[in-house]
């Protein structure tokens, strides 16, 4: 969600505007009346909140409710974004802003080769005005079996544009580098065939990274990944917020600065539709056979700006000031969860997390979407939301406390088994259940809802002869359970 600043209007507005007060307007039928009747912000961000102000107390109002309004069944995966249903590999699209979702688009059916098998979903830029007023509206961009890469309208489904990756690498996967800004397109990994081991050639290209950005599309370089330069133990990388991020089979990762590879390592720069000699082959880039060359060329390994090795579920980066949690890299450290600051790799006091939950899936912790300073740690029956704090007059050394605790609804007795021996003697067995029995209520999900500014928890209970769902809805500040939504789909336990 953007907003903008209001500017100052110097011109007497023609709709009278409720005169300025301490007292909020909470009343959703008010509202609704004021902005029928044009009695709003003219600023886009303080109307588009006020908008979802009015939907979150709709959704949280006691009075109401979900019913199921449409139905459909699908062979193939279901994607949903930004208000739009994807089926059958991209191929379809339905919008879900109506009263009942409606068709948007439908494209013919393709070949198996030509198949979307990967796609982002590109929303247009506030801040500048491109060339073309297509490229101005959102995208899908889509990446094809064959490797073509496509970037489609969201609303009708028409080829804006259409790039040639390459003839001899095959693309899989897409990723956002910066959200809306760069995205990479990832190859497979390339294995050595029987008969290039037997003739004693090594092939060191673990894959290859496209790298393009958006609004308008160009690329930015196509670069090799090469076990003689990053080490032979390299297994996968991808790119995130400008930071090439290296993992190892040791269970080790390294990062490294894109920035500087490109600068460094870039031969030529590339424009989609230019010609290109390179190496003594000359096309058009992006185009059929050509596609995109290796214009970056890594030929000896850049400085790491991080590197840390772990045992499980690999490092995660984030928080303000920036810190990252990792289980390190011993078998005494199972199951738990190391909170660091990045600056000088000191463990935040209270940083090690340890849920001690018996259970059969293990807890999960990540940094709050919502940029707080927070981080989630959930479990079967306990989800904590703690804070990083800078600890009381000491500003480089930090703290991890609890804001909130959300538990699930357990029986404090331990359970028992009772059995009767042949002489009549009772024998009282005592077992401890599991966290995640079906037996109670469980926690399967968390997820942060950003625009209502809302906690959705998936929570599970057994019924007779499966489980029933529910979505609970808890203030993200406070934790506080606002409205329980019981799904009418069981859930497989």
């Amino acid at each position: 969600m953007v907003s903008t600043s209001s500017s100052m209007c110097l011109e007497r507005s023609p709709v009278a505007r409720p005169l300025a007060g301490k007292a909020r307007i909470n009343n959703v039928c008010m509202l609704l009346g004021f902005r029928s009747a044009g009695v709003t912000s003219h600023d886009f961000g303080t109307l588009l909140g006020g908008n979802l102000k009015i939907l979150k107390n709709i959704i949280l109002q006691d009075g109401a409710e979900f019913t199921k309004v449409w139905a459909k069944s699908s062979k193939t995966v279901v994607f949903y974004e930004s208000g739009r249903i994807y089926f059958e590999n991209y191929r379809c699209s339905y919008t879900s802003l109506t009263p009942q979702p409606q068709l948007l688009y439908e494209m013919p059916v393709r070949p198996k080769a030509e198949k979307i098998e990967d796609s982002l979903l590109c929303q247009c830029p506030l801040e500048k005005v491109l060339p073309q007023a297509l490229d101005q509206k959102p995208s899908l961009v889509a990446l094809t079996a064959n490797n073509w890469l496509y970037q489609l309208s969201a609303d009708t489904g028409q080829t804006l544009h259409r790039v040639y990756l390459s003839s001899h690498v095959k693309f899989r996967s897409l990723g956002w580098d910066v959200s809306q800004e760069t995205f990479y397109v990832k190859s497979i990994q390339h294995k050595q065939t029987p008969l290039a081991r037997q003739a004693g050639v090594e092939n060191n290209v673990l894959m290859h990274l496209a790298i393009f950005k958006v609004f308008p599309l160009d690329v930015i370089g196509l670069m090799e990944i090469n076990k003689k330069v990053f080490g032979k133990s390299v297994v996968d990388v991808l790119l995130s917020q400008g930071v090439l991020a290296v993992s190892h089979s040791t269970k080790c990762v390294k990062l490294y600065s894109f920035e500087d590879i490109v600068k460094k390592f870039r031969t030529k720069k590339l424009t989609l539709g230019q010609e290109c000699d390179l190496y003594g082959a000359s096309g058009i880039v992006g185009d059929a056979h050509y596609g995109i060359p290796v214009n970056i060329h890594i030929n000896e390994c850049p400085p790491a700006l991080f590197e840390m090795s772990y045992l499980d579920n690999g490092i995660q980066i984030g928080g303000h000031p920036w810190h990252y949690i990792y289980t390190p890299n011993h078998k005494r450290h199972r199951g738990t969860h190391h909170i660091c600051s990045i600056s000088d790799g000191a463990l935040a006091k209270n940083g090690v997390q340890d849920m001690k939950c018996d259970s059969l899936e293990a807890d999960w912790i990540f940094f709050h979407p919502d940029d707080s300073r927070r981080i989630i740690h959930a479990g079967p029956s306990t989800i904590n939301v703690l804070k990083i704090i800078a600890e009381k007059d000491v500003d480089s050394k930090y703290e991890v406390v609890c804001d909130f605790s959300i538990k699930a609804s357990r029986e404090n007795s331990a359970s028992s088994q009772v059995t009767v021996t042949s002489s009549g003697r009772i024998v009282k067995k005592r077992f401890q259940q599991l966290e995640d029995d079906p037996e109670q209520e469980t926690f399967k999900m968390v997820k942060y809802e950003d625009e209502l500014d809302l906690l959705a928890i998936v929570e599970i209970s057994h019924t007779e002869h499966e489980g029933q769902a529910s979505v609970r809805l808890h203030h993200n500040k406070s934790g506080a359970l606002l409205k329980r939504i019981a799904l009418e789909e069981p859930w497989d336990v």
